[in-house]
Parts: C-alpha cells; sequence; structure tokens
C-alpha cells in the first residue's frame, strides 16, 4: 500500500502506521488510515507510505510486533522518512520505545490533531482551548523529553538531573494548565453574558463531521464570509450570524467538526465552544453524502451530541455534496448486498431516510442546490419555535438586519 506523492522541500515526509484487529477489521483499519492521511496533509506532511499488522491487540511496548517494527525502520532509513505516524493514542512508554527504535519524530492520532487545531486556532479564546489540550496531553509524557538525562551509564556526576527536570517542568505545566483553566472560565463567563444578551432568538447550529462543508453552507445562509476549505479542522472558531429569512430572525451558528476519536482532552478544553451546540433550539446535522461511510460518520456525530447534551433536540438532516455524489448500478443478477456505492440517491431515500420526513433535504452548497428550501424549512422550524416563545407576537421583524452578532 505504498503512496508516493510530489514533495515540497518544506514537508516532513511521513509514513503511517495501523492495526487490524478482532475489533477493527480491514475494512475499517484502512479507512481510519485513510483519514489520518488527509490529517497528515492537512498539517503539511507529505504521506509515503502505510503499514498495516494483523494484531489480536497493539502491543504494549512498541504498538506493533518487533519483525514489523524493524520492516518500518528498514523502509525509513532507506526512504529518508522523518516522521512515523500511529492511528491511535500511544502511551508513554510506546512513545518512548518507538522512537528510541526508529530514530525519527514519532506521532500517534492525538498528537496530529493536536498540532491542527494549534495551527487553526485563530482567536485567544480557541488558542487558550488547544494550550490546555496540549499541555494535557503532554504532562505524562515529559519523560519522552528527558532521555538523553536517564542514567545509562550510571556514576559520579550522572544520577537525578533527568529527574529533577522533569519534576520542575511537572510543577510548571501544572500552574500552566490551572492558570489555563482559570482563562477558561472567565471566558466561559462572558460567553454566557453574551449568549443571554441575544435575547430569545431561535437558535440554530450546524453541527456534523469534519469537512462535510458546514462553513461553506454558512456562508450561502447567512451571506457571510466564514472562512471555509477542503480541509480537516477548517473552523475552529464558533462563529455565529443572525440570519433573517422570511422577515424572520434567528441565529446560526458554525461549530467545530466532529471527527473519529476525537480526544477526549480536545472534548473538555472546547467545552465552552460546544456551549454554543448545547444551547441551541435547533441542530442542522449537515452529511457528507458523497463520503462512502456517510453513515458511519453521522453515528459518530450523534454519540458526540449525546454526550454534549442528553436531551434530544429538534434536528434537520441536510445531506450535502450530492453534485458530488456518485454510484455504480448493480447488474440484476448481482445478489450481494446494496451498499451506498451501487444505489442511487433517489434509491437512498427509499430506505431508513423515508423515515426522517421533512426533516431531510438533500443540497449542493458548492452548486447552490436547494438552498431555497432548506432555507424555507429552516424557516419553518424557527417559525414553530418562535411562535410557541411568543405566542402574541405579530411577526414585525422589519426591525431587523442580518449583521453578524
Amino acid at each position: 500500500m505504498d503512496q508516493l506523492s510530489t514533495t515540497n522541500p518544506t514537508s516532513e515526509k511521513a509514513i503511517l502506521v495501523g492495526l487490524i484487529t478482532p475489533q477493527q477489521n480491514e475494512r475499517k483499519a484502512i479507512e481510519y488510515i485513510d483519514e489520518l492521511e488527509f490529517l497528515a496533509d492537512t498539517a503539511g506532511a507529505v504521506v509515503v507510505h502505510k503499514f498495516f499488522q494483523r494484531l489480536d491487540y497493539a502491543n504494549s511496548k512498541t504498538f506493533v510486533g518487533t519483525g514489523k517494527l524493524e520492516e518500518i525502520k528498514a523502509y525509513i532509513e532507506n526512504n529518508d522518512v522523518n516522521l512515523a505516524i500511529f492511528d491511535d493514542e500511544l502511551s508513554p512508554s510506546q512513545l518512548r520505545n518507538i522512537e528510541k527504535e526508529l530514530q525519527v519524530k514519532v506521532l500517534d492520532r492525538t498528537s496530529l490533531i493536536l498540532d491542527i487545531f494549534a495551527k487553526r486556532a485563530q482567536t485567544a479564546h480557541a488558542k487558550t482551548q488547544v494550550e490546555l489540550a496540549q499541555l494535557q496531553y503532554l504532562l505524562p509524557r515529559l519523560t519522552r523529553m528527558w532521555t538523553h538525562l536517564e542514567r545509562q551509564r550510571g556514576g559520579i556526576g550522572m544520577r537525578g538531573p533527568g529527574e529533577t527536570q522533569i519534576e520542575t517542568d511537572r510543577r510548571i505545566i501544572l500552574r500552566r494548565i490551572s492558570l489555563l483553566k482559570e482563562e477558561l472560565v472567565s471566558i466561559d463567563k462572558q460567553k454566557t453574558v453574551q449568549r443571554k444578551n441575544r435575547g430569545k432568538l431561535v437558535r440554530i447550529a450546524l453541527v456534523g463531521y469534519t469537512n462535510v462543508g458546514k462553513s461553506t453552507l454558512m456562508n450561502l445562509i447567512s451571506k457571510s464570509d466564514v472562512f471555509a476549505e477542503n480541509k480537516l479542522f477548517a473552523t475552529l472558531d464558533t462563529t455565529v450570524r443572525k440570519v433573517v429569512v422570511q422577515n424572520l430572525p434567528f441565529l446560526l451558528t458554525d461549530t467545530v467538526g466532529f471527527i473519529r476519536k476525537l480526544p477526549h482532552g480536545l472534548v473538555e478544553s472546547f467545552k465552552s465552544t460546544l456551549d454554543e451546540v448545547r444551547e441551541a433550539d435547533i441542530w442542522v446535522h449537515v452529511v457528507d453524502i458523497s463520503h462512502p461511510q456517510f453513515e458511519e460518520q453521522m453515528e459518530v456525530v450523534e454519540r458526540t451530541l449525546h454526550e454534549i447534551e442528553e436531551n434530544e433536540k429538534p434536528t434537520i438532516i441536510v445531506f450535502n455534496k450530492i453534485d458530488a455524489y456518485e454510484f455504480e448500478s448493480k447488474d440484476e443478477l448481482d445478489l450481494t448486498p446494496s451498499t451506498p456505492q451501487n444505489v442511487s440517491i433517489e434509491e437512498l431515500k427509499q430506505t431508513w431516510m423515508s423515515k426522517l420526513g421533512e426533516n431531510c433535504i438533500f443540497i449542493s452548497a458548492k452548486e447552490k442546490i436547494n438552498i431555497e428550501e432548506l432555507k424555507q424549512l429552516l424557516y419553518d422550524r424557527a417559525k414553530e419555535i418562535h411562535t410557541a416563545r411568543f405566542p402574541y407576537n405579530d411577526f414585525l421583524y422589519e426591525t431587523y438586519d442580518e449583521e453578524p452578532v
């Protein structure tokens, strides 16, 4: 599974490593590694090779077996690779052992995602959240940074300095973590005040897997200029805009995308950002229907939403990127089960999607297909909540504009 690319002189050449286990079959392992490659590309690395190994469970010392690690090392030495990325979170001892053997920089999925978040963070709020998550990840891994001070040879003058420095760094990091948490508490209070100041306007939050087109959709509906790019986690900072459809105002929020194996520390540190999702009146779950595993991505989002908010919210499912949907029609004699890859969108609509009724719509934000129909659907759902909230309101909304909140 070799994949070579034309490398940028400043890009790091990377290899990816994943496991095929009883809990993660070959199809899933390949899919996760493909997503890891997209993450690596987003971070600026160039993937030149992918390694897989079948194991019952990850090796506690080196993640993969000794033989596979030697194979990886040989490839690295022969191809001038300077970065190895593993698809699962590595323990501090695994990181230390693998780096000692491979003699190159080693990252796991968590540290790669943290690096992308640090690169994407623009506001002081997002930067604070990312730094907190990074320090919480770094704290148990400090020993890896001080291997040059270990007692490798023993003797006078070789005892203790590594441990002393580690303890010093640990205290510094713990103080910094405490300070960042205080800063986030202060920011949370400010955000809460801002949300209260928005009054009783209906709040609609765009949620979904990363890179499904939420920001592009936000730009279309709110006529704003939110940064959108075909990269994972292009949006970190929550953006809120006031939108007026048929004289009915509501608030539309663009949120950070979700992903499989999202580090728990990120969910915790981004709690205040996710408050926008929690306090929304309506969720608009945007799905990239052109992705081969869009149903699994939907499950990831639904699980994450349940972690954020236990109470069910009115939800509209928006199947985006219908312009990119491709399928190969099956032969009439083919008795294999149908998959999203060999049925048309019209046939998909007759499956479980038919149970969604009016709460789902198929669009293309890029080609502006069915956008007006989506606006009408948002209007209808927002109007229901607004009417219940203001039963005697005469719907005189001409005083509202479309300036961002």
